[in-house]
Protein backbone atom coordinates (compact mmCIF):
# COMPACT_ATOMS: atom_id res chain seq x y z
CA UNK A 1 0.00 0.00 0.00
CA UNK A 2 1.09 3.47 -0.92
CA UNK A 3 1.68 6.23 1.97
CA UNK A 4 -0.04 8.96 1.19
CA UNK A 5 2.23 11.86 1.43
CA UNK A 6 1.39 15.52 2.05
CA UNK A 7 3.39 18.88 1.31
CA UNK A 8 3.93 21.94 3.19
CA UNK A 9 2.90 23.42 1.09
CA UNK A 10 0.30 23.16 -2.09
CA UNK A 11 2.29 21.86 -4.40
CA UNK A 12 1.70 18.37 -6.59
CA UNK A 13 4.01 15.37 -6.11
CA UNK A 14 3.30 13.66 -9.24
CA UNK A 15 5.66 13.20 -12.04
CA UNK A 16 8.13 9.95 -13.26
CA UNK A 17 9.03 8.00 -9.69
CA UNK A 18 6.83 10.11 -7.27
CA UNK A 19 3.75 9.25 -5.26
CA UNK A 20 1.14 10.82 -7.20
CA UNK A 21 -1.91 12.74 -6.49
CA UNK A 22 -3.77 11.72 -9.42
CA UNK A 23 -3.75 12.72 -13.36
CA UNK A 24 -5.94 15.50 -13.99
CA UNK A 25 -6.67 14.43 -17.40
CA UNK A 26 -7.97 11.47 -16.20
CA UNK A 27 -11.99 10.23 -16.41
CA UNK A 28 -13.77 8.50 -14.80
CA UNK A 29 -16.10 7.27 -17.22
CA UNK A 30 -15.28 4.51 -19.55
CA UNK A 31 -13.76 4.75 -23.15
CA UNK A 32 -15.24 3.48 -26.19
CA UNK A 33 -14.12 -0.37 -26.56
CA UNK A 34 -12.14 0.62 -29.87
CA UNK A 35 -10.27 3.69 -28.61
CA UNK A 36 -9.90 1.39 -24.87
CA UNK A 37 -8.04 -1.38 -27.40
CA UNK A 38 -6.02 0.78 -29.22
CA UNK A 39 -5.03 2.83 -25.77
CA UNK A 40 -3.53 -0.15 -24.17
CA UNK A 41 -1.74 -1.44 -27.60
CA UNK A 42 -0.06 1.64 -27.91
CA UNK A 43 0.76 1.43 -24.23
CA UNK A 44 2.65 -1.80 -24.41
CA UNK A 45 4.44 -0.85 -27.86
CA UNK A 46 5.90 1.85 -26.17
CA UNK A 47 6.20 -0.19 -23.03
CA UNK A 48 8.17 -2.39 -25.39
CA UNK A 49 10.41 0.34 -26.86
CA UNK A 50 10.83 2.29 -23.68
CA UNK A 51 13.58 0.77 -21.89
CA UNK A 52 17.12 3.22 -21.85
CA UNK A 53 19.64 2.27 -24.54
CA UNK A 54 22.51 3.51 -23.29
CA UNK A 55 23.90 0.25 -23.26
CA UNK A 56 23.75 0.28 -27.43
CA UNK A 57 25.06 3.47 -27.26
CA UNK A 58 27.86 2.49 -25.14
CA UNK A 59 29.04 -0.37 -26.82
CA UNK A 60 28.99 0.80 -30.66
CA UNK A 61 31.01 4.08 -29.61
CA UNK A 62 33.72 1.10 -28.25
CA UNK A 63 33.58 -0.82 -30.94
CA UNK A 64 34.12 2.19 -33.12
CA UNK A 65 37.30 3.72 -31.16
CA UNK A 66 39.19 0.51 -31.19
CA UNK A 67 41.07 1.10 -34.02
CA UNK A 68 42.42 4.47 -32.18
CA UNK A 69 43.55 2.58 -28.93
CA UNK A 70 45.83 0.08 -30.31
CA UNK A 71 43.59 -2.33 -31.33
CA UNK A 72 41.85 -2.67 -28.01
CA UNK A 73 44.64 -4.15 -26.17
CA UNK A 74 43.53 -3.96 -22.33
CA UNK A 75 46.07 -1.21 -21.64
CA UNK A 76 44.49 0.93 -24.39
CA UNK A 77 41.05 0.50 -23.66
CA UNK A 78 41.57 1.52 -19.93
CA UNK A 79 37.82 -0.01 -18.73
CA UNK A 80 36.47 0.81 -22.35
CA UNK A 81 35.75 -2.86 -23.11
CA UNK A 82 33.81 -3.09 -19.73
CA UNK A 83 31.16 -0.98 -20.76
CA UNK A 84 30.22 -3.10 -24.04
CA UNK A 85 29.53 -5.97 -21.02
CA UNK A 86 28.34 -4.20 -17.96
CA UNK A 87 24.19 -3.40 -17.88
CA UNK A 88 22.64 -0.37 -17.51
CA UNK A 89 25.05 1.44 -14.82
CA UNK A 90 27.72 -1.04 -15.92
CA UNK A 91 27.80 0.20 -19.27
CA UNK A 92 27.73 3.96 -18.55
CA UNK A 93 30.85 3.48 -16.88
CA UNK A 94 32.36 1.45 -19.26
CA UNK A 95 31.13 3.50 -21.83
CA UNK A 96 32.44 6.76 -21.22
CA UNK A 97 35.26 4.74 -19.23
CA UNK A 98 36.08 4.25 -22.69
CA UNK A 99 35.49 7.45 -24.22
CA UNK A 100 38.55 8.37 -21.40
CA UNK A 101 40.49 5.96 -22.78
CA UNK A 102 40.10 6.54 -26.38
CA UNK A 103 40.96 10.44 -25.76
CA UNK A 104 43.64 9.55 -24.42
CA UNK A 105 44.32 7.43 -27.87
CA UNK A 106 43.15 10.23 -30.47
CA UNK A 107 44.99 12.86 -28.28
CA UNK A 108 48.08 10.65 -29.69
CA UNK A 109 47.24 10.76 -32.92
CA UNK A 110 46.48 13.67 -33.36
CA UNK A 111 49.84 14.88 -32.74
CA UNK A 112 50.96 12.36 -35.05
CA UNK A 113 48.43 13.44 -37.93
CA UNK A 114 44.94 14.59 -38.14
CA UNK A 115 43.19 11.12 -38.88
CA UNK A 116 43.02 10.05 -34.93
CA UNK A 117 41.56 12.62 -34.06
CA UNK A 118 39.30 12.89 -36.80
CA UNK A 119 38.21 9.73 -36.33
CA UNK A 120 37.49 10.72 -32.74
CA UNK A 121 35.53 13.11 -33.52
CA UNK A 122 33.45 11.02 -36.02
CA UNK A 123 32.86 8.38 -33.49
CA UNK A 124 31.89 11.12 -30.79
CA UNK A 125 29.52 12.83 -33.20
CA UNK A 126 27.97 9.43 -33.63
CA UNK A 127 27.65 8.77 -29.74
CA UNK A 128 26.03 12.29 -28.99
CA UNK A 129 23.53 11.32 -31.85
CA UNK A 130 22.70 8.26 -30.27
CA UNK A 131 22.35 9.48 -27.00
CA UNK A 132 20.17 12.11 -28.02
CA UNK A 133 17.87 9.60 -29.55
CA UNK A 134 17.73 7.60 -26.16
CA UNK A 135 17.32 10.50 -24.23
CA UNK A 136 13.65 10.44 -23.40
CA UNK A 137 13.63 6.84 -22.07
CA UNK A 138 17.06 7.39 -19.98
CA UNK A 139 15.52 10.26 -17.59
CA UNK A 140 17.27 9.75 -14.35
CA UNK A 141 19.68 7.13 -15.51
CA UNK A 142 23.31 7.87 -13.95
CA UNK A 143 25.07 6.23 -16.89
CA UNK A 144 23.19 7.88 -19.84
CA UNK A 145 23.96 11.42 -17.72
CA UNK A 146 27.18 10.53 -17.49
CA UNK A 147 28.06 9.30 -20.77
CA UNK A 148 26.50 13.02 -22.18
CA UNK A 149 28.87 15.02 -19.57
CA UNK A 150 31.72 12.93 -21.01
CA UNK A 151 31.03 13.25 -24.19
CA UNK A 152 30.68 17.13 -24.20
CA UNK A 153 34.25 17.25 -22.22
CA UNK A 154 36.01 15.16 -24.92
CA UNK A 155 34.65 17.29 -27.75
CA UNK A 156 35.70 20.58 -25.99
CA UNK A 157 39.32 18.50 -25.68
CA UNK A 158 39.42 17.56 -29.04
CA UNK A 159 37.93 20.48 -30.38
CA UNK A 160 35.26 18.98 -32.58
CA UNK A 161 32.71 20.59 -34.30
CA UNK A 162 29.24 19.42 -33.98
CA UNK A 163 28.05 19.22 -36.89
CA UNK A 164 29.96 17.16 -39.85
CA UNK A 165 30.67 13.38 -41.02
CA UNK A 166 29.89 10.66 -38.47
CA UNK A 167 31.34 6.88 -37.85
CA UNK A 168 29.72 3.77 -39.83
CA UNK A 169 28.26 1.70 -37.65
CA UNK A 170 30.06 -1.10 -36.39
CA UNK A 171 30.33 -4.49 -38.06
CA UNK A 172 28.33 -7.29 -36.30
CA UNK A 173 30.23 -10.73 -37.00
CA UNK A 174 28.17 -13.69 -36.31
CA UNK A 175 27.88 -15.06 -33.26
CA UNK A 176 29.41 -18.67 -31.99
CA UNK A 177 26.78 -21.25 -31.67
CA UNK A 178 26.02 -21.25 -27.72
CA UNK A 179 28.78 -18.63 -27.21
CA UNK A 180 26.20 -16.13 -25.48
CA UNK A 181 26.88 -12.82 -25.57
CA UNK A 182 30.86 -11.88 -26.89
CA UNK A 183 32.83 -10.05 -24.20
CA UNK A 184 35.40 -7.81 -24.51
CA UNK A 185 39.12 -8.65 -23.46
CA UNK A 186 39.82 -6.78 -20.09
CA UNK A 187 38.77 -6.82 -16.72
CA UNK A 188 35.63 -7.91 -15.99
CA UNK A 189 32.14 -5.61 -15.66
CA UNK A 190 31.92 -4.02 -12.64
CA UNK A 191 29.04 -4.34 -10.68
CA UNK A 192 26.27 -2.01 -12.46
CA UNK A 193 25.04 -1.59 -8.72
CA UNK A 194 27.71 0.01 -7.49
CA UNK A 195 28.09 3.37 -7.60
CA UNK A 196 31.35 4.30 -5.85
CA UNK A 197 33.01 1.93 -7.83
CA UNK A 198 31.41 2.84 -11.40
CA UNK A 199 32.20 6.58 -10.47
CA UNK A 200 35.99 6.23 -9.47
CA UNK A 201 36.20 3.73 -12.55
CA UNK A 202 35.18 6.05 -14.96
CA UNK A 203 36.89 9.39 -13.45
CA UNK A 204 39.64 7.75 -11.24
CA UNK A 205 38.91 9.58 -7.80
CA UNK A 206 36.44 8.55 -5.56
CA UNK A 207 33.14 10.86 -5.77
CA UNK A 208 31.84 13.26 -3.74
CA UNK A 209 29.46 13.43 -1.51
CA UNK A 210 27.23 15.50 1.01
CA UNK A 211 25.96 15.65 4.34
CA UNK A 212 22.75 17.16 5.52
CA UNK A 213 20.56 15.90 8.86
CA UNK A 214 17.31 16.89 10.93
CA UNK A 215 16.65 16.60 14.39
CA UNK A 216 15.51 18.24 17.83
CA UNK A 217 12.87 20.77 17.46
CA UNK A 218 13.82 20.58 14.21
CA UNK A 219 17.45 21.71 13.46
CA UNK A 220 17.96 21.21 10.04
CA UNK A 221 22.21 21.11 8.30
CA UNK A 222 21.45 21.48 4.34
CA UNK A 223 24.08 19.87 2.10
CA UNK A 224 25.13 23.55 1.71
CA UNK A 225 26.40 23.97 5.59
CA UNK A 226 23.82 26.06 6.70
CA UNK A 227 22.63 25.54 9.87
CA UNK A 228 18.25 25.99 10.68
CA UNK A 229 16.33 25.76 13.45
CA UNK A 230 12.28 25.43 12.11
CA UNK A 231 8.88 25.61 13.17
CA UNK A 232 7.94 23.77 9.63
CA UNK A 233 4.37 22.10 10.62
CA UNK A 234 2.67 19.09 8.84
CA UNK A 235 4.46 17.27 5.95
CA UNK A 236 7.93 18.82 4.43
CA UNK A 237 10.58 17.23 2.09
CA UNK A 238 13.43 16.66 2.86
CA UNK A 239 14.98 15.21 -0.08
CA UNK A 240 13.38 14.77 -3.41
CA UNK A 241 15.30 14.17 -6.64
CA UNK A 242 15.22 11.55 -9.28
CA UNK A 243 16.33 8.58 -6.95
CA UNK A 244 15.09 9.31 -3.85
CA UNK A 245 12.21 11.25 -1.66
CA UNK A 246 12.12 11.73 2.08
CA UNK A 247 9.24 13.58 3.59
CA UNK A 248 9.49 14.26 7.29
CA UNK A 249 6.00 15.16 9.19
CA UNK A 250 6.31 17.39 12.22
CA UNK A 251 3.65 18.28 15.24
CA UNK A 252 4.31 20.90 17.97
CA UNK A 253 6.84 20.01 20.75
CA UNK A 254 3.69 21.36 23.59
CA UNK A 255 0.42 23.05 22.88
CA UNK A 256 0.77 26.71 21.99
CA UNK A 257 4.45 25.91 21.03
CA UNK A 258 6.23 27.41 17.88
CA UNK A 259 8.76 24.53 17.63
CA UNK A 260 8.09 21.21 16.39
CA UNK A 261 9.42 17.50 16.39
CA UNK A 262 9.52 15.01 13.93
CA UNK A 263 6.82 12.71 14.42
CA UNK A 264 7.50 10.46 11.25
CA UNK A 265 9.33 9.60 7.97
CA UNK A 266 8.37 8.92 4.82
CA UNK A 267 11.21 7.54 2.23
CA UNK A 268 10.63 6.30 -1.47
CA UNK A 269 13.90 4.78 -3.16
CA UNK A 270 12.89 5.16 -6.60
CA UNK A 271 12.63 2.04 -9.09
CA UNK A 272 16.06 1.59 -11.07
CA UNK A 273 16.65 -0.54 -13.89
CA UNK A 274 18.62 -3.77 -13.03
CA UNK A 275 19.18 -2.74 -9.30
CA UNK A 276 15.44 -2.07 -7.14
CA UNK A 277 12.36 -2.18 -6.97
CA UNK A 278 10.87 0.70 -5.72
CA UNK A 279 11.39 0.44 -1.98
CA UNK A 280 8.63 2.86 0.87
CA UNK A 281 10.37 2.87 4.52
CA UNK A 282 7.92 4.23 6.84
CA UNK A 283 9.24 5.28 10.56
CA UNK A 284 7.05 6.96 13.46
CA UNK A 285 7.63 7.86 16.48
CA UNK A 286 7.69 4.30 18.86
CA UNK A 287 7.61 2.22 15.62
CA UNK A 288 10.85 1.99 14.32
CA UNK A 289 10.87 -0.87 12.46
CA UNK A 290 13.83 -2.72 10.50
CA UNK A 291 11.98 -3.51 7.42
CA UNK A 292 10.48 -1.49 4.37
CA UNK A 293 6.74 -1.48 4.15
CA UNK A 294 6.03 -4.54 2.21
CA UNK A 295 8.39 -6.60 4.61
CA UNK A 296 11.76 -7.12 2.91
CA UNK A 297 15.08 -6.23 3.86
CA UNK A 298 16.45 -5.57 0.20
CA UNK A 299 16.07 -3.89 -2.75
CA UNK A 300 14.07 -7.11 -3.74
CA UNK A 301 14.87 -9.77 -7.06
CA UNK A 302 16.69 -7.75 -9.22
CA UNK A 303 20.48 -8.80 -10.25
CA UNK A 304 21.06 -5.93 -8.03
CA UNK A 305 18.56 -6.08 -5.04
CA UNK A 306 21.97 -6.56 -2.42
CA UNK A 307 22.84 -2.98 -3.32
CA UNK A 308 19.99 -1.74 -1.29
CA UNK A 309 19.20 -3.10 2.68
CA UNK A 310 18.59 -2.27 5.89
CA UNK A 311 19.73 -3.19 9.09
CA UNK A 312 19.60 -2.19 12.90
CA UNK A 313 22.28 -2.34 15.89
CA UNK A 314 19.46 -0.70 18.21
CA UNK A 315 16.58 -2.72 17.52
CA UNK A 316 13.54 0.50 17.89
CA UNK A 317 16.06 2.80 18.39
CA UNK A 318 18.28 3.44 15.55
CA UNK A 319 18.28 2.19 11.76
CA UNK A 320 20.41 1.72 8.76
CA UNK A 321 19.46 1.89 5.00
CA UNK A 322 22.13 1.74 3.02
CA UNK A 323 21.75 2.06 -0.91
CA UNK A 324 25.27 1.35 -2.85
CA UNK A 325 23.66 1.84 -6.04
CA UNK A 326 23.23 5.31 -5.22
CA UNK A 327 26.13 5.89 -3.09
CA UNK A 328 23.59 6.64 -0.47
CA UNK A 329 23.58 5.91 3.16
CA UNK A 330 21.14 6.97 5.91
CA UNK A 331 20.60 6.73 9.60
CA UNK A 332 17.37 7.08 11.25
CA UNK A 333 17.51 7.41 15.36
CA UNK A 334 14.35 7.67 18.04
CA UNK A 335 14.86 10.05 20.95
CA UNK A 336 13.29 11.87 23.52
CA UNK A 337 9.71 11.67 21.55
CA UNK A 338 11.63 12.43 18.45
CA UNK A 339 13.32 11.00 14.89
CA UNK A 340 16.47 12.24 13.74
CA UNK A 341 17.18 11.99 10.07
CA UNK A 342 20.99 11.83 8.64
CA UNK A 343 22.42 10.97 5.11
CA UNK A 344 25.29 11.13 3.24
CA UNK A 345 24.72 10.96 -0.26
CA UNK A 346 26.37 11.27 -3.98
CA UNK A 347 26.87 14.78 -5.24
CA UNK A 348 25.47 13.57 -8.27
CA UNK A 349 22.38 11.56 -7.05
CA UNK A 350 21.60 14.93 -4.61
CA UNK A 351 21.36 17.15 -8.18
CA UNK A 352 19.28 15.22 -10.09
CA UNK A 353 16.09 17.02 -9.58
CA UNK A 354 13.84 19.72 -11.66
CA UNK A 355 12.84 22.96 -11.14
CA UNK A 356 9.07 21.52 -10.13
CA UNK A 357 11.45 19.62 -7.31
CA UNK A 358 12.70 23.07 -5.70
CA UNK A 359 11.68 22.92 -2.22
CA UNK A 360 13.81 20.55 -0.44
CA UNK A 361 14.96 20.99 3.35
CA UNK A 362 18.21 19.45 2.45
CA UNK A 363 18.91 21.54 -0.51
CA UNK A 364 17.47 25.01 0.49
CA UNK A 365 17.42 24.85 4.49
CA UNK A 366 14.13 25.92 5.52
CA UNK A 367 12.31 28.91 4.06
CA UNK A 368 13.13 32.36 5.79
CA UNK A 369 9.39 32.24 7.25
CA UNK A 370 9.71 28.98 8.77
CA UNK A 371 12.69 29.68 10.57
CA UNK A 372 13.25 30.42 14.49
CA UNK A 373 16.07 31.87 16.05
CA UNK A 374 17.71 29.64 18.84
CA UNK A 375 18.15 32.70 21.24
CA UNK A 376 14.21 32.78 21.28
CA UNK A 377 14.20 29.99 23.94
CA UNK A 378 11.04 29.79 25.78
CA UNK A 379 11.71 27.70 29.65
CA UNK A 380 9.28 25.21 29.74
CA UNK A 381 9.34 23.12 32.85
CA UNK A 382 12.24 23.21 35.65
CA UNK A 383 15.46 23.19 34.27
CA UNK A 384 16.84 26.59 33.25
CA UNK A 385 19.04 27.89 30.81
CA UNK A 386 22.31 27.37 32.86
CA UNK A 387 21.29 23.29 33.97
CA UNK A 388 20.35 23.07 30.19
CA UNK A 389 24.04 24.08 29.18
CA UNK A 390 25.64 21.73 31.84
CA UNK A 391 23.34 19.16 30.22
CA UNK A 392 24.76 19.96 27.11
CA UNK A 393 28.37 20.59 27.57
CA UNK A 394 28.81 17.06 28.74
CA UNK A 395 28.33 15.10 25.73
CA UNK A 396 28.96 18.86 23.45
CA UNK A 397 32.20 20.58 24.87
CA UNK A 398 32.71 22.97 21.75
CA UNK A 399 30.16 25.29 21.77
CA UNK A 400 28.72 25.44 18.28
CA UNK A 401 25.40 25.03 16.47
CA UNK A 402 24.89 21.47 18.08
CA UNK A 403 25.57 22.85 21.36
CA UNK A 404 23.31 25.68 21.02
CA UNK A 405 20.34 23.38 19.57
CA UNK A 406 20.69 21.33 22.38
CA UNK A 407 20.83 23.89 24.69
CA UNK A 408 17.41 25.48 23.04
CA UNK A 409 15.36 21.79 22.75
CA UNK A 410 16.15 21.22 26.28
CA UNK A 411 14.71 24.29 27.20
CA UNK A 412 12.07 24.17 25.04
CA UNK A 413 11.26 20.78 26.08
CA UNK A 414 11.91 20.56 29.80
CA UNK A 415 13.49 16.53 28.74
CA UNK A 416 16.87 16.06 29.07
CA UNK A 417 16.77 13.29 26.82
CA UNK A 418 16.79 15.82 24.13
CA UNK A 419 20.67 16.10 24.40
CA UNK A 420 20.82 12.74 23.23
CA UNK A 421 19.81 13.66 19.53
CA UNK A 422 21.74 16.66 19.22
CA UNK A 423 24.66 14.22 20.18
CA UNK A 424 23.88 11.72 17.58
CA UNK A 425 23.62 14.43 14.87
CA UNK A 426 27.28 15.56 15.65
CA UNK A 427 28.25 12.07 15.66
CA UNK A 428 27.07 11.45 12.53
CA UNK A 429 27.91 14.79 10.80
CA UNK A 430 31.42 13.60 11.69
CA UNK A 431 31.10 10.00 9.92
CA UNK A 432 29.24 10.96 6.94
CA UNK A 433 31.12 14.73 6.19
CA UNK A 434 34.19 14.47 3.89
CA UNK A 435 35.38 17.68 4.97
CA UNK A 436 35.76 17.46 8.65
CA UNK A 437 36.78 21.05 9.36
CA UNK A 438 33.61 22.02 8.57
CA UNK A 439 32.13 19.72 11.86
CA UNK A 440 31.36 22.90 13.89
CA UNK A 441 29.24 25.31 12.44
CA UNK A 442 29.21 28.62 14.58
CA UNK A 443 26.71 31.16 14.35
CA UNK A 444 28.42 33.28 11.98
CA UNK A 445 28.65 30.40 9.30
CA UNK A 446 25.23 28.50 10.16
CA UNK A 447 22.81 30.65 8.40
CA UNK A 448 22.06 32.69 10.82
CA UNK A 449 19.35 35.79 9.69
CA UNK A 450 21.74 38.76 9.62
CA UNK A 451 20.31 41.61 11.42
CA UNK A 452 19.10 45.33 9.76
CA UNK A 453 22.53 46.59 11.57
CA UNK A 454 24.33 44.14 9.53
CA UNK A 455 22.65 44.69 6.57
CA UNK A 456 23.41 48.35 7.19
CA UNK A 457 27.10 48.80 7.46
CA UNK A 458 28.39 47.48 3.50
CA UNK A 459 25.69 49.77 2.21
CA UNK A 460 26.84 52.97 4.15
CA UNK A 461 30.24 51.87 2.93
CA UNK A 462 28.91 51.52 -0.77
CA UNK A 463 27.29 55.03 -0.53
CA UNK A 464 30.47 56.26 0.81
CA UNK A 465 32.96 54.85 -1.98
CA UNK A 466 30.07 56.04 -4.67
CA UNK A 467 30.45 59.41 -3.32
CA UNK A 468 34.18 59.54 -3.60
CA UNK A 469 33.43 58.34 -7.17
CA UNK A 470 31.23 61.55 -8.03
CA UNK A 471 33.76 64.48 -6.27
Amino acid sequence: MQPKLKAGKSRSLGGPGRIGMGDPGWSPHGSPPTLSTLTLLLLLCGHAHSQCKILRCNAEYVSSTLSLRGGGSPGALRGGGGGGGGRRGGGGGGGAGGAGGAGGGAEAGGRGGAVGSGGLCRALRSYALCTRRTARTCRGDLAFHSAVHGIEDLMIQHNCSRQGPTAPPPPRGPALPGSGPVRSSGPPAPDPCDYEGQFSRLHGRPPGFLHCASFGDPHVRSFHHHFHTCRVQGAWPLLDNDFLFVQATSSPVASGANATATRKLTIIFKNMQECIDQKVYQAEVDNLPAAFEDGSINGGHRPGGSSLSIRTANPGNHVEIRAAYIGTTIIIRQSAGQLSFSIKVAEDVARAFSAEQDLQLCVGGCPPSQRLSRSDRSRRGAINIDTAKQLCKEGLPVEDAYFHSCVFDVLISGDPNFTMAAQAALEDARAFLPDLEKLHLFPSDAGVPLSSGTLLAPLMSGLFVLWLCIQ
